[in-house]
């Protein structure tokens, strides 16, 4: 968007008076229809970020370029996204930075994607790896509809991790498993992190948490790792009416954080719960 207001070419964010949001790109001479009535897309260029437009009919609405949140959870999906809140917990957590080298496997629809490039700034590179060619297709069009084009501190690599060259993963400053078995590559991610770089694992299910937990405490290379999760609940105001919502976004996932060591680990005194581990495990 130029200085002067909504230019050609510019995703805009259109909501109306119950919060209901639409977003289009803005083209010389098209028209968005809506329930009631339209709006010319040449009567949005050069207007401020906003600023309220009226349909033919008269309904208002108020014009913004898409924040991130607004965009991930609205573009189109192949794959499940990273919601917006585990993307800023992932980009927190693992304090990545402009200037870093970042692995992601996989891509999935690219919401994740477009929170690390925004996190780089230009400066660094993010290497994106997805085995299914549709999936692939779909975060590529997602990243180069949210930047105006591809940015070029990212390479999107259509295969699958196992299958990534070791020399494309060396030196990296943060690798993020988003995978359905990623246990299986935690040896391949602390050959590939830098001593003092961070893993960060996202899965969906408890047995998965698990699974993860077990095997980057038993290779030896990291620190104890972390997990946790996160509950969003949006909260009503008006006036001393002030309540939770009804609905929350609740569970999306969980979250495993550790640290790659300098090849000693540091054994964390602990007593496991009885239970915890079945006979074959003690024995």
């Amino acid at each position: 968007m130029s200085v002067s207001g909504f230019s050609e070419g510019d995703r805009i964010r259109l909501e109306d008076e119950k919060g209901r949001m639409v977003s289009f790109t803005l083209k010389p001479g098209a028209t968005f229809h809506t329930h009631k009535g339209w709006i010319l897309h040449d009567d949005l260029i050069g207007q401020p970020e906003g600023s309220i437009i009226e349909t033919n009919s008269g309904m208002k609405y108020q014009a913004f370029t898409p924040l991130y949140p607004d965009f991930a959870l609205g573009m189109p999906r192949g794959a499940t996204i990273i919601y917006p809140k585990d993307a800023a917990l992932i980009i927190g957590y693992g304090d990545l930075r402009s200037g870093q080298k970042v692995i992601e496997a996989g891509a999935g629809s690219g919401a994740l994607s477009i929170a690390v490039l925004k996190t780089l700034a230009g400066s660094g590179e993010l290497i994106s790896f997805e085995g299914r060619d549709e999936f692939a297709e779909i975060a590529e069009r997602n990243v180069e509809t949210f930047f105006g084009g591809i940015p070029r501190t990212w390479r999107l690599q259509r295969m699958r991790l196992e299958d990534a060259d070791s020399e494309d993963l060396a030196g990296s400053d943060r690798f993020i498993l988003d995978m359905l078995s990623p246990w299986d590559h935690i040896d391949q991610a602390a050959r590939a992190l830098k001593p003092g770089g961070v893993l960060i694992v996202y899965v969906a299910t408890t047995t998965q948490l698990s699974r993860v937990a077990e095997a980057i405490k038993n290779d030896g290379r990291f620190t104890e790792p972390e997990s946790f999760e996160t509950l969003l609940r949006n909260w009503h105001h008006e006036g001393l009416a002030v309540r939770p919502a009804h609905s929350m976004n609740a569970h999306t996932g969980f979250l495993t954080f550790a640290r790659r060591n300098a090849g000693t680990q540091l054994a964390r005194r602990r007593r496991p719960a009885k239970g915890a581990y079945n006979d074959e495990s003690d024995a």
